[in-house]
């Protein structure tokens, strides 16, 4: 059984232990802060509604962005060679670490009034929250499936080519198949980083309920004394939070060798 755990010092299980609480406490204070009572009218509300329809329906239009772009830029990671490789996966990386409020001030200046597509006339519209939440979902979606795909190797599409196969034939039954479970995990990944997005759909797009004021910020907008009600917000915030966790379930559902 030993073996089987490893050999990790028994005393780090403190440590570990608080790192667990750091994380779960949080959210469990949340939850306890949630008037059940009013639950469901606080959700149902006509601001909390128009939340939560701006956050779903951007969210998934911002989803289907990142398939249409997102697949093609991982199989070109996939199977570029291993320099090319890495600087496109560091390119794709970089909204993962940048601040979210730089990314929406880059957006900025780039399709602002005086950004250089700036005659599209996309900053503090609906279709900016579409486009904030493309830039900062799309490298979860990208380092998702370019991994499965990765992970596949190249014999059966070898092999497939072997035997007549065109490309587009061996995209659409092997590549594509053989990384289903790793396509799933990063558009459902994708979709959760969308609709939690706050901080470039702030800048590049604002704060104007019904029209670019998704869930995150009509929850900050209530603790700040305008917008929704405090317990408006904090339903809200526990609804994002049950996404978050059912998100995480269907990921791991779909992880090879996950019924194990």
């Amino acid at each position: 059984m030993s073996s089987a755990r490893g050999y990790v010092p028994r005393s780090l299980a403190f440590p570990a232990l608080v790192g667990l609480a750091f994380l779960i406490l949080p959210l469990l204070a949340l939850t306890a802060r949630v008037e059940w009572s009013t639950f469901v009218s606080d959700v149902t509300s006509p601001a909390a509604l128009e939340a939560l329809g701006l956050s779903f329906g951007t969210g998934a239009a911002a989803t289907a962005a990142c398939i249409v772009i997102g697949v093609p830029l991982a199989l070109l990671i996939a199977r570029s060679g291993p320099r090319l490789a890495a600087v496109l996966r560091a390119a794709v990386t970089v909204p993962l670490v940048l601040p979210p409020m730089v990314g929406g001030i880059a957006l900025l200046y780039l399709f602002g009034r005086q950004g250089w597509l700036g005659g599209w006339g996309l900053s503090f519209t609906t279709p900016a929250v579409v486009v904030a939440q493309t830039f900062v979902a799309l490298p979860f979606l990208v380092l998702a499936v370019e991994g499965a795909v990765r992970s596949t190797g190249v014999d059966f599409e070898r092999t497939a080519a072997a035997l007549g196969a065109g490309r587009w034939t061996i995209l659409w039954r092997i590549t594509l198949p053989l990384a289903a479970p790793g396509i799933v995990a990063g558009v459902v990944l994708c979709f959760a980083r969308a609709i939690g997005e706050f901080g470039a759909t702030a800048l590049f797009a604002g704060n104007r309920p019904g029209v670019t004021q998704t869930m995150p910020l009509a929850i900050y907008t209530a603790f700040n004394g305008a917008g929704v009600t405090q317990g408006t917000a904090v339903a809200l915030a526990l609804l994002l939070l049950a996404t978050a966790v059912l998100v995480l379930m269907l990921v791991r559902g779909w992880r090879p060798g996950a019924a194990r």
